[in-house]
């Protein structure tokens, strides 16, 4: 079975059990669609970039893919999501991309307060830059997994609004969201006679704080940042295997517009890690994310309705 259609799987039963949040009743600050399908169409342009800084040499050296733009199509009903994106080679950002691909999974799940993030970057075809040169390197591939573990303190405040927008968030609220983050990377690269190894680990914790500001009924305006500090331990990257601190930072900006059917936004984040891979070279580790989307809303079969209504009430979710 594909890699990609098993991933799709699990979540869409995570996701299934996590619905009991879109049974809520619409409030004052927090409106919710139970009985609709969202579709949406997205234009996303990520990836997972890295820049390495010789101290001792003050040299600066950046590695990064050249596949970052993918058209996305999405279909959700409460917390079930199926997603589809692939990346088209006339976008500029993905020109002279030959043997280079990009496959990028977020997933995000909510169960009461908390809420579970899971990000997965897999790319092949790099280009590395230093002193306005640069060389295509079409032999490196690197492989990220992790995500974050959060929890959200206020009731009235709505993520789900931010960007997925299977909420609405009706008056402004803002939250406190402590957050651990983890991350997994693994480096390969085949150049020639060259054929090398790496990996990198990195756990990060720390305090979060975002609020969606309601401009009017239809428009909000959100934004938010965190900072933590943590380990990183890398194998292979540097001078053999290295421990050293962490420190990351996280921020998002979102600009959403809501009607009952139609929908749209401008949803951007970026992720940052930054460490040492041996005692005179730093690393930071750097994760864009900006997406443009457009979205629609129908009615869902009423058998889809009753048969989550009655799972989760049988289940007490």
């Amino acid at each position: 079975m594909d890699l990609r259609f098993k991933i799709v799987i699990l979540f869409l039963f995570c996701g299934f059990l996590h619905s009991q949040q879109d049974s809520l009743t619409t409030n004052e600050y927090i409106t919710t669609f139970p009985s609709k399908i969202s579709t949406r169409i997205s234009l996303v342009n990520t990836s997972n970039s890295f820049i390495l800084n010789d101290v001792a040499n003050n040299a600066k050296y950046e590695l990064k893919p050249n596949v970052r733009e993918y058209l996305g199509f999405s279909v959700l009903f409460r917390s079930i999501e199926i997603d589809y994106g692939f990346s088209p080679k006339f976008f500029n950002a993905n020109k002279d991309n030959d043997n280079s691909r990009l496959f990028n999974l977020n997933i995000r799940a909510f169960l009461g307060q908390w809420m579970q993030t899971i990000d997965l970057y897999n790319q092949k075809g790099f280009y590395f830059s230093s002193d306005n040169q640069r060389v295509n390197l079409s032999g490196i591939k690197t492989f990220k997994i992790g995500g974050s573990t959060s929890y959200i303190f206020n009731k009235n405040f709505s993520f789900r609004a931010i960007g997925f927008q299977n909420e609405w968030q009706t008056k402004s609220a803002g939250s406190f969201i402590p957050s651990i983050y983890y991350y997994y990377t693994k480096y390969h690269l085949t150049l020639e006679d060259i054929d090398e190894k790496a990996s990198s680990f990195d756990i990060a914790v720390g305090p979060s704080y975002y609020y969606n500001f309601c401009l009017n009924r239809n428009f909000i305006f959100s934004l938010g940042a965190h900072a933590g500090v943590g380990l990183n331990h890398s194998s292979n990257l540097g001078e053999g295997d290295f421990t050293s601190i962490l420190y990351d930072f996280s921020g998002r900006a979102v600009v959403g517009y809501n009607s009952d059917t139609f929908f749209a936004g401008i949803n951007s984040n970026i992720i940052l890690l930054e460490h040492k891979i041996d005692a005179y070279t730093v690393q930071d580790d750097t994760i864009p994310f900006l997406e443009f989307y457009i979205g629609y809303r129908f009615n869902a079969p009423k058998k889809w309705v009753k048969f989550a209504d009655d799972f989760n009430k049988k289940y007490g979710l």
